[in-house]
C-alpha cells in the first residue's frame, strides 16, 4: 500500500511556495499541518510607506513675529521722521533767505529801470518778463509774487513814499507758515539790502543780520 503520508507535500516545499507570496507573513505548526498568519499592520504599514509623501503647507506669520515688525517699523519712524522734518525745515528756511535775497535784487533792477522808486506791491515785480511794465516786471517768478513759496508767507509793505507817490523805503518780511513745521526763523529785508533774522519772533530792522 501506497503511504498516503508521500502524497502530501512537504511542509518545507509548502512553506517554502507560501513565503514566495506572502514575504511579509510569519507562520504557525501544528502538526503536520500549517497555518499562515498575515501580519495586517506590517502590511499597512508598507502601503503607506509606498504612497507619496505630501507637502508641508508653509507657516505664515505667527502673532508675536507681526507684532515684532511693527515695533520695529514704530522704532524706526520715531527716528527717522522728525529728521526728516528738521531737514525740511532747514531747507525751508534757506529757500526763504534767497527769496528774499532775490526780491531785494529785484527792487533795485526796478527803481533803476523805471526811475520811479521802488515796486509798490510785491506782486508788480512779477508778471510776465517778455512785455515788462511798471505794474508787472516780470523780475521775479509768479510764485513768489504771490506771496507763498517753500513753506513760507512773503510780505511787502511800503515804508517812505516821497511827494509824487514814489516808493523811498520799504520792508519785506518771511515768516513760516507753520512754525515748527515749515521752518523757525523769520527773516527781514528793506532797501539796505541787509536781511535779518528772528527764531521765535517776526524779525524786524533792529534783528542780527544773518551770517
Amino acid at each position: 500500500a501506497t503511504n498516503r503520508t508521500d502524497l502530501v507535500p512537504s511542509s518545507r516545499y509548502r512553506r517554502e511556495e507560501t513565503s514566495s507570496l506572502l514575504p511579509s507573513c510569519n507562520f504557525r505548526v501544528s502538526g503536520e499541518l500549517e497555518t499562515t498568519v498575515c501580519c495586517e499592520a506590517k502590511m499597512r504599514e508598507d502601503n503607506h510607506n509606498a504612497q507619496p509623501e505630501r507637502k508641508s503647507t508653509p507657516r505664515g506669520f505667527s502673532l508675536i513675529e507681526l507684532l515684532i515688525v511693527i515695533a520695529v517699523i514704530l522704532i524706526i519712524a520715531a527716528i527717522a521722521i522728525p529728521n526728516f522734518i528738521r531737514s525740511k525745515m532747514r531747507a525751508n528756511e534757506t529757500a526763504a533767505a534767497e527769496n528774499i535775497r532775490t526780491i531785494s535784487t529785484a527792487e533795485v533792477v526796478y527803481s533803476t529801470t523805471y526811475g520811479v522808486g521802488f515796486s509798490p506791491t510785491l506782486i508788480s515785480l512779477a508778471g510776465d518778463p517778455t512785455t515788462p511794465s511798471p505794474s508787472q516786471a516780470g523780475l521775479i517768478d509768479s510764485v513768489l509774487g504771490s506771496g507763498t513759496r517753500t513753506g513760507y508767507q512773503y510780505s511787502f509793505n511800503v515804508v517812505v513814499t516821497d511827494p509824487s507817490g514814489n516808493v523811498v523805503a520799504y520792508s519785506v518780511t518771511a515768516d513760516p507758515v507753520s512754525p515748527g513745521l515749515t521752518g523757525d526763523r523769520h527773516f527781514y529785508s528793506d532797501q539796505t539790502d541787509v536781511i535779518r533774522s528772528n527764531v521765535t519772533n517776526p524779525a524786524t530792522a533792529s534783528d542780527s543780520p544773518i551770517q
